[in-house]
């Protein structure tokens, strides 16, 4: 598969980017984002998600539900405002040059056989890493998350937590993560033996930093296999230079985790969850892609 090449400076005789364009680089997905505004995201979304949070917690413990102990319905609507705090942000810091393009965050349509085989050997890699480091210290533990949010409370609460985890949290971690802090921090230059590496860098902060998002709701000892989900994601971003590919995989391991883990459902139930997220997913951020530059090796979908 072919990598997208880096984008290279400007030189005599070529007009350097103008600073407010957030278009891709030409022959590449790679956006002019400020490395500043990946922390800034960060702090502003960490903070407006606790305010939030924090609102709908008092508005429900004036009704009878306890702060320490919320409901099912008022956990998932906290849930889902704290990680809508980071699209927002990522959104506000978008903005500091100009108003970028959905494609600038990665909705770019990819040929779905490219994304198919990208994502396979992404997943079957991670896991087989994975697999190895929980064989070697012995893991176990879940997610606590979904027990937060009443999976055997009722049929409504299992429906909402199973919209959240598989399709919401993909669609909105892999836009914070993948599409624009990685975008962002992509923009560092670390050369090493004349050759920059930047954009490896970038995807072992992103990977730190998507472990550590996920401190209250898994194991601490799974933080370092979400770390390490978090920087493959970066690379299937990078080689496919689209955010399907990411939000894909991020889904189908959600749904492992809460069909095997949680809910401990057969082979086929798992399945019907997996390509029942996906084709939520589909439906819901496909119409917001548009067709970008061509990128060497991959061609849009038809």
């Amino acid at each position: 598969m072919t990598s997208v090449p880096e984008p290279e400076l400007a030189s005599e005789g070529r007009a350097r980017p103008d600073p407010r364009d957030h278009r891709p680089e030409p022959g590449t997905d790679v956006v002019r984002w400020p490395i500043w505004t990946a922390p800034a995201a960060i702090a502003m979304g960490f903070g407006v998600g606790v305010f939030v949070s924090a609102i709908v917690g008092a508005i429900a413990s004036v009704n009878g539900s306890s702060l320490a102990h919320p409901t099912p319905a008022v956990a998932l609507l906290s849930d889902v405002l704290f990680d809508l705090a980071f699209v927002g942000s990522a959104i506000f810091f978008s903005r500091v040059r100009g108003r970028p393009t959905l494609a600038s965050f990665g909705f770019r349509r990819v040929r779905f056989r490219t994304a198919a085989v990208a994502v396979a050997v992404t997943g079957v890699s991670y896991y087989l890493v994975t697999a190895v480091y929980a064989s070697l210290l012995h893991l176990h533990g879940s997610d606590k998350l979904p027990k937060e949010l009443g999976l055997s409370n009722s049929t409504a609460a299992l429906v909402g937590a199973t919209v959240f985890v598989c399709v919401i949290a993909p669609i909105v971690e892999e836009f914070f993560f993948r599409g624009f802090i990685f975008g962002a921090l992509r923009q560092m230059r670390v050369v090493v033996a004349g050759r920059n590496i930047g954009t490896w860098v970038a995807a072992i902060i992103t990977g730190i930093l998507f472990g550590l998002a996920h401190t209250g709701s898994a194991s601490s000892q799974y933080l370092i296999p979400l770390g390490f989900l978090g920087f493959v994601l970066c690379l299937l971003r990078w080689r496919t230079g689209s955010l399907y590919p990411c939000i894909a995989l991020h889904s189908i391991n959600n749904s492992l985790a809460l069909g095997i883990g949680q809910l401990h459902w057969n082979a086929a139930e798992i399945v019907a969850l997996m390509v029942g997220s996906l084709l939520v997913i589909g439906s819901l951020t496909l119409p917001l892609s548009r067709p970008g530059p061509r990128i060497p090796g991959i061609r849009p979908a038809r």
